[in-house]
C-alpha cells in the first residue's frame, strides 16, 4: 500500500497534474490499487525523466535506461530501445553530416553522382569516334609516305583501332 498521487505530488514537490502525467507517459507506474511506493516512484521519475536543457534552473532529472543493453548491429544502438541521449546523440551525428555534405556541395566540392557518370560516357563516346574516324582521315597520308596502297593501308589500321577498342571495352571499370 502506497500513497495517493496528492501525498506524492506534495513529497515530489510537484503538481499533481504532473504525477497524473507522469503515469500516462510511463515515466512512474503506480501500484495495483492505485497509490504510490514512493521510493519506487522517485527512481522511476529520476530514471525516465529527460535531461535539464540549457538555462532552465536547476532540476535534476535523468534519462531513461533502455532494458536490453546490447547494442543492434544494424544502428549500434541498444537492441532494446534507446535512451533519449542516445537518440539525441545520434540525431546531432547525422545533422551535422547532413550540414557537411551541403556546404561541400555549396562550395563547389561535391559534384552529381549521375552526371559525373553521364559526363564520363560522353568523353569516352567522343574519344572513342575520334579513334574509330582516324584511320580515315590518316591512311591516304601514310600510304603516300611509305609507298603502299592506300585502301590496304585503310582497312589494316581500320582493324588495329577496332581491336585495340574493343580490348579496352572489355575492362570494367567501377564507379563507387
Amino acid at each position: 500500500m502506497g500513497i495517493s498521487i496528492r501525498a506524492y505530488a506534495r513529497h515530489r514537490g510537484v503538481s499533481d497534474t504532473a504525477v497524473h502525467k507522469a503515469i500516462r507517459t510511463g515515466r512512474i507506474t503506480p501500484e495495483a490499487d492505485g497509490t504510490i511506493d514512493p521510493d519506487r516512484a522517485d527512481r522511476d521519475w529520476t530514471r525516465n525523466s529527460e535531461p535539464p536543457k540549457a538555462g532552465t534552473g536547476s532540476r535534476t532529472v535523468k534519462v531513461r535506461v533502455a532494458e536490453d543493453p546490447a547494442p543492434s548491429l544494424a544502428t549500434g544502438l541498444p537492441a532494446g530501445g534507446t535512451t533519449l541521449v542516445q537518440a539525441r546523440t545520434v540525431n546531432e551525428v547525422v545533422k551535422a553530416q547532413t550540414n557537411k555534405v551541403r556546404l561541400a556541395r555549396l562550395k563547389g566540392e561535391l559534384v552529381d553522382r549521375h552526371q559525373a557518370i553521364a559526363h564520363v560516357f560522353k568523353l569516352a563516346r567522343t574519344e572513342r569516334d575520334a579513334w574509330l574516324n582516324w584511320p580515315a582521315r590518316i591512311s591516304a597520308q601514310m600510304a603516300a609516305r611509305l609507298g603502299v596502297e592506300a585502301h590496304t593501308l585503310h582497312v589494316a589500321l581500320d582493324a588495329a583501332v577496332r581491336e585495340h577498342l574493343a580490348e579496352l571495352g572489355e575492362l570494367k571499370v567501377r564507379v563507387d
